[in-house]
């Protein structure tokens, strides 16, 4: 499953949003029910949930009416799969929990599907940092968190149900995840975060997106709610100092001595003096085109690494194709129309289809994977082996 930036972002475009939204001010784009149909359901948490050696107490969290629940209420010691002693989730106590109301939170799972994994992908390709994904699974009445601000962007993906998003006027000054920032308490945040700016129901298939420090709160209106947070990390402006600090060990300015205080005038004004000559010697780093380029490399590849497994590629093979294989999505197509004709816009050109043709064809991009029987299943009237077929000569399907 491939997606994009304008993937995310439609009907606005990649350009407004730069330009009006990012790090400016939240956004709430509404979308059909099935934008997101591919990236997670009901089904796909379960499954999830079931990679029961995945989950311990750090990466499974419950919460109660804003109150996190103890993980020994919901969990049993084990010993992980490394021989680590952890606590692990069960089952019985974690829906025990739900049924009296809990949120669950599911933390780290940008790389557990390819659904989830899409939407990461477009966001670091589109330059934004690093992208990481919980999932946040609420129930009617039931707030999991008062209102805060987060240390990195937010792209909420609403993938079933309903929320109710409180946005408020304050936003913090571009904090960082630092006990500064961290520590702060309650009192703080409610004094902080101003007046109501925006109530924004996020219905299945909305993305909103708020920008780091942007105070908001939210709540389940529908029975049940799950949505994704994407959290974005962007390289900071206090990573500079890191690549500066490597490049200074091979100046021998900053690795003499400062000058030794007693307590005179003369040794105070020896230490300014050297402060403000290691300072220009700084500026003069920072200038450098090597590290201009370091830092551009850096800029630039500030992502996660997920997936790009190959094995029988890496051998020069090829998979058998039973007749139940799968297939996937590996490049993007989009549906074109010229009058009466239709067609879809592939890596290769556009194909000629038939309007019930790229409606399947749509139905097929927006699933990280299919079967020839599961797209019979969905268009029984459709030659399914045919378009597969078609799909791959083009490039928008490999088994």
């Amino acid at each position: 499953m491939k997606m994009t930036l304008q993937d995310l972002l439609s009907p606005i475009t990649p350009e407004r949003f730069l330009a009006e939204h990012y790090d400016r001010a939240p956004l709430h784009i509404q979308g059909s029910p099935d934008k997101f149909a591919g990236v997670l359901d009901w089904a796909g948490i379960n499954r999830l949930l079931d990679m029961t050696h995945v989950w311990t107490e750090t990466s499974l969290k419950l919460v109660l009416d804003s109150a996190p629940v103890p993980p020994a209420a919901y969990s049993v010691k084990a010993v992980s799969r490394d021989g680590a002693q952890v606590l692990q989730p069960v089952a019985a106590k974690v829906q025990d929990w739900v049924r009296r109301g809990a949120s669950v939170v599911m933390n780290d799972v940008d790389s557990l599907t390819p659904g989830l994994a899409a939407v990461s992908d477009a966001l670091e390709g589109a330059g934004f940092g690093k992208a990481q994904a919980n999932v946040y699974i609420s129930f009617q009445s039931h707030k999991a968190f008062h209102a805060h601000y987060d240390t990195h962007d937010v792209w909420a993906v609403q993938v079933e149900g309903e929320k109710t998003w409180n946005i408020w006027e304050g936003r913090a000054e571009w904090p960082i995840p630092h006990p500064a920032f961290r520590g702060q308490k309650q009192d703080h945040h409610e004094q902080a975060k101003g007046a109501l700016r925006a109530k924004v129901l996020l219905k299945k298939g909305d993305i909103l997106y708020l920008p780091r420090g942007w105070y908001h709160d939210a709540l389940a209106e529908a029975p049940n709610s799950v949505h994704v947070a994407y959290g974005v990390h962007a390289p900071l402006g206090m990573d500079v100092l890191n690549v500066l600090m490597e490049r200074a060990l091979y100046d021998a300015e900053f690795r003499k001595p400062l000058p030794r205080q007693d307590g005179s005038a003369a040794a105070r004004e020896a230490l300014a003096s050297r402060a403000a000559l290691l300072g220009d010697r700084l500026a003069a780093l920072a200038r450098d085109p090597k590290v201009q380029e370091v830092l551009a490399g850096f800029v630039r590849d500030y992502r996660f690494q997920r997936g790009g497994y190959d094995l029988l590629a890496a051998r020069g093979a090829s998979p058998d194709e039973p007749s139940g294989a799968a297939f996937r999505v590996v490049a993007e197509a989009r549906p074109v129309r010229r009058g009466n004709e239709f067609g879809l816009r592939t890596p290769s050109g556009i194909v000629a289809m038939t309007l019930p043709e790229v409606e399947a064809a749509a139905w097929i991009m927006a699933r990280p994977a299919i079967t020839e029987a599961e797209l019979r299943g969905a268009h029984p009237n459709l030659d399914a082996p045919g378009l597969i077929a078609r799909l791959r000569q083009a490039g928008v399907l490999a088994a």
